[in-house]
């Protein structure tokens, strides 16, 4: 599905700090690196994975590529358009071709309006249909993410987690999206109904040719969905490849730490495989540490090396890329 030389967005060094007020007066004391200079492309119809742990601001870059948090500096190329010079109705405008899956199903639907206004609530605000199509287009949708149109008129809290999740989808497609950002749209939910919605998404995109960028913790399920995995950490990509080359030759050793974490059915490998232990906390992303932000916790880190300089974002094969001085 991946068409190689049509990018459909292209983030270059985006950066979103939240600043620190305090005192009486409220001056700026400071701010959170939440995300420090990121860069990546993303091809039509592709699943581009984004993973990395709790903190490193996954959920900040997706919200931030989609302009829910505006950008402190950077650009967000979508189709040709940059989103972070947009504002009003032509940000309104635009956000007809980019959607959001939130992370919490819970929380991400308004408990005060049924199924179907949450699903046409898109339709409506864009004015793109009548009340009649709108009423079409909602069963058409749930049935859609195999559900049962009659829910229209049901309220979410008539739903388990994983019907809630798919509400969230249908409300996604409403508008027939080029480009949609998974926030972490499997972590809320059981695991026996994780597999459920992420068959339903990978179906979705075969017959709506969808681009997804997905934010996920686990590894395994990234693995399953995604055509490239890009690693996260402390507000920046330490690497970036596609999925066989990351998982079978990771380079960074956050990554391969990341990767050693994953349990593996065989025995026998499970066995012999080598597994990475890091040491220390993440640090603050108030207060990051200079050069390489994994060198507090690296293994191999080097003083003199590591610590006096920020590692080049490189290309070091065809395709994949490290931020790391000693590979």
């Amino acid at each position: 599905m991946e068409t190689q030389n049509e990018v459909l967005l292209k983030v270059d060094n985006l950066v979103k700090h939240f600043p620190i007020y305090r005192g009486v007066f409220q001056r700026q004391v400071g701010a959170v690196h939440a995300v420090d200079g990121i860069s990546f492309d993303v091809y039509k119809g592709e699943t581009l994975g984004l993973v990395g742990e709790s903190g490193c601001g996954k959920s900040t870059a997706g919200r931030t590529i989609l302009q829910l948090y505006k950008p402190t500096s950077g650009s967000v190329d979508f189709q040709g358009v940059d989103l972070a010079t947009l504002k009003g109705e032509e940000l309104r405008h635009m956000r007809k071709k980019i959607q959001m899956i939130f992370q919490d199903p819970y929380a991400s639907l308004n408990p005060r309006m049924t199924v179907g206004d949450i699903i046409g609530e898109p339709l409506m605000v864009h004015n793109v249909a009548t009340p009649k199509e709108i009423e079409e287009r909602v069963a058409d949708l749930l049935n859609k993410v195999n559900l049962n149109p009659a829910f229209a008129s049901r309220y979410p809290h008539e739903f388990s987690g994983g019907q809630r999740q798919r509400i969230g989808i249908a409300r996604a497609l409403a508008l027939q999206p080029d480009f949609i950002v998974c926030d972490e749209p499997i972590s809320a939910l059981d695991v026996s109904i994780q597999a459920q919605v992420v068959n339903l998404l990978e179906d979705l995109q075969a017959q709506f040719g969808l681009t997804y960028l997905f934010i996920a913790h686990d590894l395994s399920m990234v693995r399953h969905i995604s055509t490239r995995v890009a690693v996260m950490y402390l507000g920046i990509i330490v690497e970036l490849a596609d999925r066989k080359t990351l998982y079978t030759n990771p380079l960074h050793p956050y990554s391969q730490a990341l990767l050693s974490a994953v349990p593996v059915a065989d025995p026998v490998v499970e066995e012999k495989r080598k597994r990475v232990i890091l040491e220390g906390d993440v640090p603050s992303p108030v207060n990051p540490p200079s050069g390489c932000r994994f060198r507090t916790r690296c293994p191999i880190a080097k003083p003199g090396v590591c610590d006096a300089s920020k590692p080049e974002f490189r290309e070091v094969d065809p395709g994949h890329f490290v931020a790391c001085h000693l590979v």
